[in-house]
Order: C-alpha cells, then sequence, then structure tokens
C-alpha cells in the first residue's frame, strides 16, 4: 500500500511552475505552494513490471470500466456494453494465467486471470464507476486507485434504516404535496429520492473539521432538500403554496417561488456544528453556481484560510466547504460552467475545491440525453480541469453512500473539484403539470412500471430483516401526521426576519429619503497613500516607462495638489478604505494594470516578474488589504463570483470592472436576476460596484457604450415621484476624478448597501481637465449627484444642457471656442437615484431660460435619454429637448470620418440649433 499521508501535491499543474507572473513571495490573496514529488514504490513499480500484461488488464478497467458499468437505473435503449479493451486476449493473457493479486490495491497473493477480471467488474463496472485515469498529477491517480479498489465502506444497520426513513419521508413529502397542491408546480425530488442520502452523508463527513458550508442547488429536489434535511420547517413551503410572501410585510418584498427559496442552519454531529448555507437561486439554475463559489471565498476571508492566512500550513477549505447542485441538461449546456469550472484553479477564485453532484435525470424538459449534449456524460466538463467523476446509480443509496465519501476525501486531500455524476429519474415531465409522454413515451413507460427508489430500498431492508411492513407503514403515517399538522398551522403563521442578521446585522435597509454622507479624508492621510500607492522596495526593479511616468507624475499631483486625476483617486479611495480597516477586491480582466495602462496597482519586477501591490504597504498597522483579481477572459461567472463575495460580505468593499463597457453583455443574466433585483425577491442587499467603461471616441460599437440604457430600464426608479436611496441599483455617470473617490468610499460610509454602476471613463483618465484638486477629497465633501455650471450667468441663460459623462467636456469646449454666453450646461452625475431636488435647485437659477435640452452622445434610443426625459418634464414640470445622435442599431458606426460628422453634429446641435 502507498502511503499519502505526506504528499501535498500544489493545486495548480505542474507546467503552471515555470510562470513566474502571480508568484515569489506572493501577495494577499495568493500564496505560491511548491510541488511536493510523488513517486510510486519501487516495489509497486517492480510487481507491475513483473506482470506487465495482467497491468495493462487493471490500467485498462481503471480506464474503461465505466463503460461497462450498470450506472443507468433506467437503461431503455439497452445499450451493448461490449468493451474491447477489457477483453483478456487483448494483453495475451488467458482465463488459467496466474497473476499477482497485489496489482489491485487492498489484495494479496496469486490468482487466476479470471480471478482478476471478476474483480475489476465488481469494482469497476458495477453500479458505481469511476473516471480518473486522466488525472495530470500521479499521486491524484494512485490515491484513487487505492481508494476504490482497497477502500472499506461499511454502513451499520442503523444508518441503512436512517436512510431509509430519509428516502420514505422525502416520498411522503411529494405525495402529500401532490394531494394538498395538485396544480402547482413542485419540482419534486421523486426519481431523485436518494440524493438526499448524499446530503446526510456530506452532514456526518463535514462535521468534524469545517465550519462552513456554501450550497448552490438547482430546483429539482430543493424542496425535498429544504423540508427534510436542511431544517426548514414545513409550514413555511406551504404558507408559500398557499400564494402568501415569505418575508414580513415590513420587508415589502417582491419575493420569489418556493423553489427559489433559501436556507441558513446550523447542523450538529458528534458534538460540532456546521452552518450550512443554500443560496437563492434564480430560474437560470446554474447561474448560482459562481455566486455560491464567491460567497464560499468571502467566508475565507473572513475567517483568513488558505493564501488569506499568515499560516502557510493553511489551505483553502480548511474551514469552508463549496457545493454545488447541478442539472443534468444545464449543466452541459449553459456556458456559465465552463467559466466557472475555469476558475477554480486560479489565483485569486479558488475556493479549495468544490464537490459536484449532477443530477442525471435523463431529460432536460422535453429533451432526451443524447439531443441534449455532444458528450458521453453530463460530466465530461470536468475533464477540461483534469478532476475525477465518480458515476453512480441512484438505485442504490449505500452506493451514494459511498460515493460521497471518496468524492469528499479526494476534496480534502487534494482540495480540487470532484463530481459525483448521481444517475436517476424523473418520475414526471419538466414539472408534475406536464405530460412527459408527448416526446419520450419509451422512457416514461419504463419509469410509470417500475418501483421507486424508496420502495425498492424498504424491500431490500425488509428481505434483510432489519425492518418490517408494519415499520413501513408506522414511518409513513407519523410523518404524514407531522406534514398535516404543519398544512394546518400554515394557516396562521408568520413569516420571520431573515434578514439583516449575523454579519448583517449592522446594516439595514435603504431610507425612503435623500441622504448625503461625508466621504472626505484627511489631505495629510490622503498624500501619504498617494505616495505609498507608487512606492516600491529597493531591490524591486520596476519598469523603466513606468518610473519616469506613473511614479514622478502622480507624486508631483499630489504634492501640487490641484490635479489630481482619476487613477490617483481611485487609489487613494481604496487606500483610505484599507486604512479604515475595510478589504478591497478588484476584479476583472486585467484589472491590475488597467485596460487603458492607467491604473497599475499591481506592479511586476522586471527581473524576477514578482508582483508588488503597493498599496498593501502603507503603514505597518493597517488593517485592510487589496486584492487585486486579474480574472480569466469570463464575464458572467466572474460578475457572479464577485456579486457572491458581496452578497456575504457588507464590510469590504467588492469592485468588478469589464475591459470595456459592453463587455459586461456577457453577464446579462448575473446582472437581471442577482443585481437588479436580488435586493427585491430575498431582501438581501448586495453593495457590488461594476466599473463599465463607456464613451464614444471612434472605437466602434462593441467598445464605445456600456448600455446604461438597459441598467436604467431595470431600476426601480419613478417616473412620477422623487426618487429615495431605496431604489434597487443605483447608475451614475462621475466626470471628475473627485465624484469617482466619493461614490467608492460612500459604498462603505453608507449603513446600507446598494449595487452601483459606475459609468467609467476612457478618454476622460488622462484629459487634463478632468481634474479635481485635493481640496475636493478632504472632510466635510461628498458626491454631488449634480454639478452646476460655474461660469455661465444666470441671467443671460436661455438654453439649459443636461449632460452627463465625458460628453460635458467636449460641449464645454466647443462653448468656450465660440464664446457662448447665453447656455449654461448641468451635469447630471448621479442617474439613478434621479436627482430630483439638486435640479431643481440648479434649474431654478435659470428664470430667464426658455428651452431645456438633453444632450448626449449616445444614439436616441440609448443612453439616458428616454430615462431622463418622463422624469424632468413629469417632477420638473419642464419640456426637455433632444440633441445628440438619431436612431440606431448599433452603437457606435466603424468609419472614422462617419464619426468626426457625428460628433460635429453633437455638439453644433444644442449649442447653435436649437433656439
Amino acid at each position: 500500500m502507498i502511503g499519502f499521508s505526506k504528499v501535498r501535491v500544489k493545486q495548480v499543474t505542474k507546467w503552471k511552475e515555470y510562470l513566474k507572473y502571480h508568484s515569489g513571495v506572493g501577495v494577499f490573496g495568493h500564496r505560491p505552494r511548491e510541488s511536493i514529488e510523488f513517486d510510486v514504490p519501487e516495489e509497486v513499480l517492480s510487481k507491475r513490471f513483473e506482470n506487465c500484461r495482467a497491468q495493462q488488464l487493471v490500467n485498462a478497467y481503471r480506464t474503461y470500466g465505466h463503460l461497462r458499468a450498470n450506472i443507468d437505473n433506467v437503461d431503455y435503449r439497452k445499450e451493448t456494453r461490449s468493451i474491447k479493451e477489457l477483453d483478456l486476449s487483448r494483453y495475451g493473457l488467458s482465463g488459467g494465467d496466474v497473476v499477482d493479486s497485489g496489482l489491485l490495491y487492498g489484495h494479496n497473493g496469486k490468482q487466476t486471470a479470471n480471478n482478476l477480471r471478476e474483480k475489476l467488474e465488481g469494482i469497476y463496472c458495477g453500479p458505481i464507476s469511476y473516471e480518473f485515469s486522466y488525472l495530470e498529477i500521479e499521486a491524484e491517480r494512485e490515491w484513487f486507485a487505492q481508494r476504490v479498489e482497497g477502500g472499506i465502506d461499511t454502513i451499520d444497520g442503523e444508518r441503512r434504516i436512517e436512510i431509509l426513513k430519509e428516502l420514505l419521508h422525502s416520498q411522503a413529502w411529494d405525495k402529500f404535496l401532490s394531494i394538498k397542491y395538485p396544480t402547482v408546480k413542485r419540482y419534486c425530488g421523486e426519481g431523485a429520492e436518494s440524493l438526499l442520502t448524499f446530503f446526510s452523508t456530506l452532514f456526518r463527513l463535514t462535521t468534524s473539521e469545517l465550519k462552513h458550508v456554501v450550497i448552490a442547488m438547482a430546483h429539482r429536489g430543493k424542496l425535498n432538500v429544504l423540508s427534510g434535511l436542511l431544517q426548514c420547517p414545513p409550514v413555511k413551503i406551504f404558507h408559500k403554496f398557499n400564494g402568501n410572501p415569505e418575508f414580513p410585510a415590513e420587508a415589502n418584498s417582491a419575493c420569489d417561488i418556493a423553489t427559489h427559496l433559501s436556507a441558513s442552519t446550523d447542523i450538529s454531529m458528534n458534538g460540532n456544528t456546521v452552518k450550512f448555507s443554500l443560496i437563492n437561486n434564480p430560474s437560470h439554475l446554474e447561474a448560482a453556481n459562481p455566486v455560491s463559489m464567491g460567497k464560499t471565498r468571502s467566508k475565507q476571508l473572513k475567517l483568513m484560510e488558505g493564501d488569506y492566512s499568515r499560516d502557510e500550513m493553511s489551505r483553502f477549505g480548511d474551514k469552508v466547504l463549496n457545493v454545488q447542485i447541478h442539472g443534468d441538461a444545464a449543466f452541459t449546456g449553459q456556458g456559465v460552467n465552463q467559466e466557472t469550472l475555469m476558475l477554480s484553479q486560479v489565483p485569486h477564485f479558488e475556493v479549495g475545491g468544490s464537490l459536484h453532484v449532477v443530477v442525471n435525470n435523463q431529460v432536460g424538459f422535453t429533451l432526451p440525453a443524447n439531443r441534449g449534449r455532444s458528450s458521453r456524460y453530463v460530466t465530461d466538463l470536468a475533464k477540461s480541469i483534469a478532476v475525477p467523476v465518480i458515476h453512480v446509480n441512484g438505485d442504490h443509496p449505500e452506493l451514494i453512500v459511498k460515493a460521497t465519501n471518496i468524492a469528499f476525501e479526494y476534496q480534502r486531500k487534494f482540495r480540487k473539484d470532484v463530481f459525483i455524476d448521481y444517475n436517476c429519474y424523473r418520475r414526471w415531465g419538466h414539472n408534475e403539470l406536464d405530460d412527459p409522454t408527448f416526446t419520450n413515451p419509451l422512457l416514461y413507460k419504463l419509469i410509470h412500471n417500475r418501483k421507486s427508489i424508496p420502495d425498492l430500498y424498504a424491500d431490500k431492508l425488509i428481505s434483510e430483516a432489519l425492518i418490517t411492513e408494519k415499520d413501513l407503514a408506522s414511518i409513513n403515517a407519523e410523518y404524514t401526521k407531522f406534514l398535516q399538522e404543519q398544512f394546518e398551522a400554515a394557516t396562521t403563521y408568520t413569516p420571520q426576519v431573515t434578514y439583516y442578521q449575523e454579519q448583517w446585522s449592522g446594516m439595514s435597509a435603504a431610507p425612503a429619503a435623500v441622504e448625503v454622507w461625508d466621504t472626505g479624508v484627511d489631505k495629510e492621510m490622503l498624500k501619504l497613500i498617494g505616495r505609498a500607492s507608487v512606492t516600491t522596495p529597493s531591490d524591486f526593479v520596476i519598469h523603466a516607462h513606468l518610473a519616469k511616468t506613473h511614479v514622478k507624475n502622480r507624486l508631483n499631483k499630489i504634492n501640487e495638489e490641484n490635479v489630481i486625476d482619476w487613477a490617483t483617486a481611485e487609489a487613494m479611495a481604496i487606500g483610505s478604505l484599507l486604512m479604515e480597516g475595510r478589504h478591497v477586491r478588484l476584479s476583472g480582466e486585467d484589472v491590475g494594470r488597467g485596460t487603458f495602462s492607467h491604473r497599475h496597482l499591481m506592479l511586476i519586477d522586471q527581473e524576477k516578474e514578482t508582483i508588488h501591490v503597493p498599496l498593501n504597504h502603507i503603514h505597518e498597522e493597517q488593517k485592510g488589504f487589496l486584492e487585486v483579481a486579474n480574472s480569466i477572459l469570463s464575464e458572467e461567472a466572474v460578475l457572479g463570483y464577485e456579486y457572491g463575495m458581496a452578497f456575504d460580505s457588507p464590510d469590504n468593499l467588492y469592485i468588478w470592472e469589464a475591459q470595456f463597457g459592453d463587455f459586461y453583455t456577457g453577464a446579462q443574466i448575473i446582472v437581471d436576476t442577482f443585481i437588479a433585483s436580488g435586493e427585491s425577491k430575498w431582501v438581501r442587499s448586495n453593495g457590488l460596484v461594476m466599473l463599465l467603461p463607456h464613451g464614444f471616441d471612434g472605437a466602434a460599437s462593441e467598445h464605445s457604450s456600456c448600455r446604461m440604457e438597459r441598467f436604467l430600464q431595470l431600476t426601480d426608479s419613478s417616473e412620477t415621484k422623487p426618487d429615495s436611496e431605496a431604489v434597487c441599483m443605483h447608475v451614475a455617470n462621475p466626470t471628475t476624478p473627485a465624484q469617482y473617490f466619493h461614490l467608492l468610499r460612500r459604498q462603505m460610509v453608507r449603513n446600507y448597501r446598494k449595487p452601483l454602476v459606475v459609468v467609467a471613463p476612457k478618454i476622460l483618465l488622462r484629459l487634463a481637465d478632468a481634474t479635481s484638486p485635493l481640496s475636493d477629497f478632504a472632510p466635510g465633501t461628498h458626491f454631488k449627484p449634480v454639478i452646476g455650471d460655474t461660469i455661465a450667468d444666470p441671467l443671460r441663460v436661455n438654453r439649459v444642457i443636461l449632460v452627463c459623462g465625458k460628453h460635458y467636456y467636449e460641449l464645454h469646449k466647443e462653448r468656450l471656442k465660440a464664446r457662448i454666453d447665453d447656455v449654461a450646461i448641468i451635469r447630471v452625475e448621479s442617474l439613478s437615484p434621479f436627482p430630483l431636488h439638486a435640479l431643481q435647485q440648479e434649474v431654478g437659477k435659470y428664470k430667464n431660460a426658455r428651452k431645456f435640452i438633453w444632450s448626449q452622445e449616445e444614439h436616441r434610443n440609448m443612453g439616458a435619454w428616454t430615462f431622463v426625459k418622463p422624469r424632468f418634464e413629469n417632477l420638473l414640470g419642464k419640456k426637455l429637448l433632444y440633441a445628440g445622435r438619431a436612431e440606431a442599431a448599433t452603437t457606435a458606426v466603424g468609419a472614422s470620418k462617419l464619426h468626426r460628422v457625428e460628433v460635429e453634429h453633437i455638439l453644433r446641435e444644442p449649442l447653435y440649433n436649437i433656439k
């Protein structure tokens, strides 16, 4: 037997050792680890060499045995399982040849080749089988072979009876619902009851060392798990099925369907308690997976485990485990799963490996498996990140226990993802009101004529005299009685307050008022932060160009105090939060440098390629640190991940930046179903910041617009009454570095959290006019929702132009050039909430103004026009005219000549043509 107790394999594959980027001494959130080589002992290699033909047979079963396994508990196609690679003759063996049993872990002595093959058939070709031969790390392959060939998974009679009770309760639950709510879609667990065996086994495994388990789960069987194991009172679900809200009236929640409910419960076993958190999910089921990983990482940060810890032996996953329960068709069909898997071993995104279960119920909505994917298995995506898969037949609950044990042990050993392909079926259609025989008649003929999983297991235990028919009747009657009592209690049930508790107890819902928060910082502190932001160790070799420009320019600007640019303002905002003890995480593609090479929060040594994050070295007593998380080229999974981190922690600032504003469209599902609507549906606040570079500068359609109109449409801002801080999503288009500074700080200073969309600049990053004096950052200063005109004489003004974003500077420059003195330009910095009061104050200055114009660089059917117009006219009582590009199908033209013509038009129209 091979000893694995001291083997600690690096969490990333070996080829990454040669890349020094993100290496060296490490940075906050990622600490490189040395690989510990693993060698198969000489005696094992010698035995394999001496029995090389038999060893080839063993290897063949380890590689191809799953192809002959009996893992499909319906198998209506009756596929032939003649696998030539498993024939003895393929390796020059005959049945009577004597071989060494020791080729299999846990076996000794001599035996015939036929006997060896029988053992291999039993291990690899029964109702449970495995795929692990493609694992890149030898230690993992050998460990897995040893575990499945020599491991012992015994289940005593008491545990078997517990399993049966869980299955019977699940079945009774579904039958009860079918009687009480025959016309309600319940997405029941019938055909997948033994999924509860996975959960109950997981409970027993996790209570030995873990503190938190974060779960994402699709809707199939979710109510069974909630009511049966996660301690959600059935009365709460009945109350919901009766058409009532799941939250108290004061929560003012739009609510969600029952199968999207969440749960947070403490499970105590063997003297230990673990917090199990099942997160809310939208109907885009797999979108919840990266959210659950982000929540997991947030808890790991809170506990300072893994690469956040000063203990070099600490590993991600020591105290927090991520579990994802997938649907079969959704897992293979939705790209967010590939994106999420590709995060699993990436620095700053790894969580120590997730435990996955794919509920393989044969059909996706109405689509059979052979039309639902191009791969053999629903789990074949796992091979893309070289992690193992355990295939198991759902008719065998005791093998579910074994599969869970192995998966959990692998995850704990190697801190990598692992998959269980849970083969089951769906007794009804996509929901209980659907007839699946329209499209899958033969499959459902088999399903409707077979015994249920609980009944099969009950027959097994009765045949072994562990339980009697009378016992079964008693279990069912007792649980049905309990459900009836809960059902009757639903008429008087009062929803409990489940929000703003634990780490959120210091937070509240945003007020139905307009608030101003002092977000200024002492000037000397800002100077300290600014200087520290470009300070490197004496032996650090900084890029020569950065030393000459970035470093020198920033120091000069700080000393002069009058020309603070965008990147410096951002560094000062982040640094001030760090000094206040808050962690800040900036995530996205190439965010360390910044798409426009302006940020440089992360510096790379030009000789050693090690990373230095200057803001993590502001002061020796700082408590907060910056995590710069350069992400994979993904938007949906990464944005979901960051939402999950912010979802879990109100105390830290989480920022996601799109490489260009339009890139966020790849994450539209996350925006629609979580960011914009999460608080309304689930009463779960979130302070995530999205930075979306935006601006028409001739870069053509794909990189000009962040589609701010979509975000504005998603807000619940009112067209007919004043907005308050309570709008679901705040959207701002700041025009100065100080405004951006205050927006970031305001996210943390307030005692409530709202998602913030920053329509971020490109050209303004270096525009000389777009700078702020240091005094604009001092104590007593704050974000201004509207910036008024400082040069126009109110008495002479007959036209007022309202504008947002960089378009202001172009209009202002043209106004000065033409010496126009009868026009005032007002900058609308906050779009949502709509700044009615501030606008009233500014507009009220111009008593002689006869025309009010909204000018934008976006096309008329885009940008903020359709959002601003009804609010301005309804609430300020003045007609608003439009000046800008005409309607278009694309956000920007792709020819420079056309672009110049458009620019001339949008500058001249509001200043000259509208009289």
